[in-house]
């Protein structure tokens, strides 16, 4: 014979439920197409809040609704939005294969920026310095063929820019 009665039972056992799922549960911020903060009905993509890590930082990991993940890297914040990033930053696609990676110092784009096809490819290879595109950049066909070809200074286009048509080349200047 037991001496808690059923009544007695379910309460403790749904009590010890809702306790581990409170402690268990993580809190998320919902984030839009545009990372901005907004609701869950409203959100694209998640973000479940995280300590800080030895160095100061958060490692950062959206999520899509689906579950897969979005984009991951270290940052100073957590606030959306003014998270300034450190260090190489990934994005991914839904399937879960490589978008894009980015490189920020101090919260700037700084360094080598790549974006890919879903099949991935590489669809854009650039350099940014200090959040402006610099140096070369160059945009490829999913064959792997360069498209178009040219330098920033400071954020605007310089000298010839070149674009390739399937097998024939026909420079250009903008």
């Amino acid at each position: 014979m037991s001496i808690f009665t059923s009544k007695t039972r379910l309460f403790i056992t749904l009590f010890f439920v809702a306790f581990f799922h409170l402690s268990f549960a993580q809190e998320v911020v919902w984030l839009d197409e545009n990372h901005n903060q907004t609701t869950e009905s409203n959100g694209i993509y998640y973000r479940p809040i995280t300590k800080k890590i030895r160095g100061g930082y958060f490692n950062i990991n959206d999520y899509y609704k689906s579950g897969s993940l979005y984009r991951t890297g270290k940052a100073a914040s957590m606030t959306v939005n003014k998270e300034m990033f450190k260090g190489f930053v990934t994005y991914f696609y839904k399937d879960e294969s490589l978008s894009k990676e980015e490189k920020y110092k101090n919260g700037l784009l700084d360094g080598p920026y790549r974006e890919y096809y879903p099949t991935g490819e590489l669809k854009v290879d650039g350099v940014y310095h200090k959040g402006i595109k610099d140096r070369v950049w160059k945009i490829y066909y999913k064959t792997g063929k360069i498209k178009t070809k040219g330098k920033y200074r400071n954020g605007e286009k310089v000298g010839e820019w070149t674009t390739f048509y399937r097998d024939v080349y026909y420079p250009y200047n903008d």
